[in-house]
């Protein structure tokens, strides 16, 4: 059996202390776009239950490192005021895993090649994968090359 508030409308701070964020959090996902409301007669917004998924949606997939912008296009892909199915869930998911593939891909190989730099110092030693992979600036002398000379 379900609750006698199950249908009913919640509040802002209703729907920020369900879901753990604060109430400014729940208003910047609306002003994004993530969630919608509507307004009482005394000028009170007001959220369908809907949201609470929404915004746990947001909260996970941020959780794991996908940008706001990737999750805000996720959910313009389902249709606004259903609440967010399993499924849907999982087709959003797997759209997100491959990104994150790639980025964890990429930050290994990041931290690989930082371990060769890690007590050097100068960034601009021939081997430098980070700063000089091709130690163009060799040519120019030791030192920092990049920054603008100094008076004399």
């Amino acid at each position: 059996m379900m609750p006698d508030d199950f249908h009913q409308e919640l509040s802002v701070g209703v729907v920020a202390a369900r879901c753990g964020v604060a109430v400014s959090t729940i208003h910047f996902y609306e002003a994004q776009g993530f969630i919608q409301s509507w307004r009482t007669r005394g000028n009170q917004r007001r959220y369908a239950r809907e949201v609470l998924r929404r915004v746990s949606i947001v909260k996970v997939a941020q959780r794991v490192g996908i940008p706001l912008a990737s999750i805000k296009a996720a959910l313009d892909s389902l249709p606004q005021g259903r609440t967010p199915t399993d499924r849907d869930w999982r087709k959003l998911s797997a759209q997100w895993q491959a990104d994150l593939d790639q980025r964890i891909g990429r930050l290994t190989r990041l931290r690989d090649l930082l371990t060769g730099c890690i007590g050097c110092g100068c960034l601009s030693m021939k081997d430098c994968p980070l700063r000089n992979p091709w130690d163009e600036l060799s040519e120019r002398g030791a030192g920092p090359q990049l920054l603008e000379p100094g008076p004399a």
